[in-house]
């Protein structure tokens, strides 16, 4: 037990400081190398302590005393590209944003520098008696992040959210079923910054003089002012339940549901989403700072065939009904995977498919509030993946201990949203008015994850 404690405090004391980027959404596709080779499945399967999360009652099936540690190297790459300034001047100089961009008009565009990410995990289960066992569990399970502080045209923008999970868990099994049910304690963190221009408090935009005053008397210098609050972090509790049946000694179907964990970053979202507020639009009131991690109703399935075994999982994702994302016009994400190992002596095999469906909906750009949203969804926290191909191993390096791995590769995906309401507000000076400032923000996004464990088992 004292190996256990100094692993979990490693485990927290590198979650606290780690930002963390994901796939499905904002949310990790599997947690622990089985899991991430396998698609992301883990409802029904037999992985052993790492399903804590999946479904607390699978750890019912393990035996002895089981303990695995390791961790994800996450390198996602992000690219975008917004001309919602380039747009702006344009219109607010009487020529086409086509003509702008051949005269060399700026237009913004850059890689985040966001792209490299160590994410923690450790798990344990120990059997009480036949039909009872203990397990607990800690990962980083969600995060979303990216850097363009460099780039003046994508607003200099640096965000960053992480979730960790806590999981003690108790599962009781019987011969063909079982049940467990594991309260959930949660961290997180978020912190969102970039540069914008001052607005004075009818939302008309403010530059630099001559005299080195500001006021709304238009020149070439904007007024710049830094939009942030400093990080902010919460803790909130939830619950995991789940069950499973053996229809056959070779095939098991299982369910859990893990609630919705509200948290509140205090001056976040309403900081970032405040200084777009603009009185003589339909964006008149800042959102709040609630951003809840949704509830999952999940799935799943697992047949065993000698060697071999095959896992299907189904899970649906609430964004749209979670606090925080549904301001940003997220939709309940439809997440299928599945998996098949083969399992040797000494060593096992394994790969997998996972999709989810983009759940961030594209709202009318052509509205001030609803490009605003385009926008913060596209540059700042774009969560657009949607299918990863997965694969990995374990190896029985001696009678207790296996050396287990993965890779999960989520191919490029590209996204287009119109930001022409923000471009045309930013031409008229807030005004409101109707000129046309034709703008759109573009993403590229694709993921790579290595994750390594090791487990003991005694």
């Amino acid at each position: 037990m004292k190996k256990t404690r100094i692993a979990l405090a490693i485990a927290t004391a590198a979650m606290v400081s780690t930002p963390v980027l994901a796939t499905n959404g904002t949310n990790m596709i599997g947690l622990g190398a089985q899991s991430n080779a396998m698609g992301g499945t883990g409802v029904a399967a037999s992985y052993g302590a790492e399903t804590v999360i999946a479904n607390p009652a699978m750890i019912g099936k393990t035996t002895g005393t089981e303990m695995t540690f390791g961790g994800t190297l996450f390198m996602p790459s992000v690219e975008t590209t917004n001309n919602i300034k380039n747009s702006a001047v344009a219109a607010a100089n009487g020529i086409t944003s086509a003509q702008a961009a051949a005269n060399g008009a700026p237009i913004g565009s850059a890689t985040s520098d966001a792209d490299t990410n160590v994410i923690p995990a450790v798990s344990l289960s120990s059997r009480i008696n036949d039909k009872l066992t203990f397990g607990i569990g800690m990962f980083g399970t969600s995060g979303m992040g990216v850097d363009y502080q460099d780039e003046d045209m994508l607003f200099n923008a640096q965000t960053n959210m992480q979730i960790m999970k806590f999981a003690p868990t108790l599962a009781y099994n019987s011969s063909n079923f079982g049940f467990g049910v594991s309260p959930i304690l949660q961290y997180g963190s978020l912190d969102i910054n970039f540069k914008t221009q001052m607005t004075n408090n009818n939302g008309a935009p403010m530059y630099v003089q001559s005299s080195g005053t500001i006021t709304t008397n238009q020149t070439t210098t904007p007024a710049i002012k830094t939009v942030g609050h400093g990080m902010a972090s919460d803790l909130g509790m939830g619950f995991n339940i789940g069950g499973y049946f053996n229809i056959t000694n070779d095939l098991t179907v299982a369910a859990s549901y893990l609630s919705a964990v509200d948290m509140k970053y205090k001056g976040q979202l309403s900081t970032a989403s405040g200084a777009f507020v603009n009185p003589n639009s339909d964006f008149k009131t800042a959102f709040g700072d609630n951003l809840e991690q949704p509830s999952e109703i999940k799935v799943g399935a697992e047949y065993v065939m000698g060697s071999f075994s095959v896992n299907a999982d189904y899970k649906k994702v609430g964004w749209g009904s979670a606090k925080g994302y549904k301001d940003f016009g997220w939709e309940d994400q439809d997440v299928f995977s599945v998996g098949a190992k083969f399992a040797a002596n000494n060593y096992w095999l394994g790969a997998g498919y996972n999709y989810g469906s983009n759940p961030i909906k594209e709202q009318d750009g052509t509205t001030y509030k609803g490009a605003v949203v385009n926008m913060f969804n596209n540059t700042f926290f774009p969560a657009i993946t949607e299918s990863h191909f997965t694969f990995g191993g374990g190896y029985s390096m001696t009678k207790n201990t296996t050396l287990e791995g993965s890779v999960v590769y989520a191919p490029e995906v590209k996204n287009s949203v119109d930001t022409t309401g923000v471009s045309s507000a930013f031409a008229t000076g807030m005004a409101g008015s109707q000129t046309a400032a034709a703008s759109t923000s573009t993403t590229k996004h694709s993921q790579i994850g290595y994750t390594v464990q090791v487990k003991y088992n005694f």
